[in-house]
């Protein structure tokens, strides 16, 4: 199949900002984990209990778990994309209760953790390459994507729901200023692979996320006008996120609402978009730090 035969589509190019982005996913993650390896499970870069922000636990989970639940989630991706590759459908993934789950991340080792990383990222980008491009673009291809395009939930479960895990990570441990930083470097790489205005607006809503929490409540309301202008799904996200109640207090919210988008929100209670989880049958996702009031955020796809 030709690079344009879907859509006007280069799913070449596609392919290549998809890799980059779960390069760059991945390379944070590794970067925490080598970081813990090198120093020590007590050290501040592990987020154990004598590392800043309190004692590691189900509300403030340490690296290991954090990047232990990442891959659980890659992994269920490329069960997705094995299954596309075989021709059947995929199952459908429970939800996850993440207040009984925290143990068993936490109890697995770094040693495997972090090859772990590695063996999923790479299996994520080599499924990308290898499925068709009409799987790949078309979000009729198959019943249960569900009108969502299977590139896209690459870049949620292998680059947005990754990075927003460290990215909280470390606001829950003493260095916010480095989840701004990983966040504002998160946007300039998706605009550098030239990734499509969706994947962009995620990155942006994510650093408004960031931002929001350390206080920068000016900063914040301009990235998220300028991730909902590139992805205007996320609106809704907006309107019930705990990490933008501060804006939502301020009144920078309410502008970038439609009338429609508040009514649906008040309505159903759902998170709307293609993030919509009712759609995948899919639990809402959570993701570090505030894991109990991350369970109203965002899905995973």
């Amino acid at each position: 199949m030709s690079a344009d035969a879907v859509g006007g589509v280069d799913a070449v190019g596609l392919r290549r900002s998809v890799t980059g982005l779960l390069s760059f996913a991945a390379s944070e993650e590794e970067g925490l984990l080598a970081a813990v390896r090198f120093c020590g499970a007590g050290s501040p870069v592990a987020g154990g209990a004598d590392g800043p922000g309190g004692v590691d636990g189900p509300g403030n989970w340490g690296a290991v778990a954090v990047v232990a639940h990442d891959n659980h989630f890659k992994d269920q991706q490329t069960e997705r994309l094995r299954a596309v590759l075989a021709g059947r459908e995929p199952p459908a993934f429970g939800e996850i209760d993440h207040s009984s789950a925290y143990g068993s991340y936490r109890a697995q080792v770094l040693d495997e953790v972090l090859p772990g990383c590695r063996r999923v990222t790479a299996e994520l980008a080599d499924g990308t390459w290898a499925v068709s491009d009409s799987d790949l673009l078309d979000p009729d291809r198959h019943p249960w994507l569900r009108g969502r395009t299977l590139w896209l939930q690459i870049v949620v479960r292998g680059f947005w729901h990754p990075t927003g895990h460290v990215g909280d990570y470390y606001l829950g441990h003493g260095e916010p200023s480095r989840a701004v930083e990983m966040h504002a470097h998160a946007v300039a790489t998706a605009r550098y692979l030239g990734a499509p205005a969706p994947a962009v607006g995620m990155a942006i809503y994510s650093l408004a996320c960031a931002q929001a929490r350390v206080g920068g409540v000016e900063e914040a309301a301009s990235s998220l006008g300028a991730a909902i202008e590139a992805n205007a799904d996320l609106r809704v996200n907006a309107r019930r996120d705990p990490d933008l109640a501060v804006l939502r207090s301020a009144g920078f919210v309410d502008g970038l609402l439609s009338p429609a988008d508040a009514l649906a929100g008040q309505r159903s209670g759902a998170l709307a978009g293609f993030r919509d989880v009712s759609s995948y049958g899919q639990p809402q996702e959570t993701r570090g730090f505030t894991w109990e009031r991350a369970r109203r955020r965002r899905p995973s796809q």
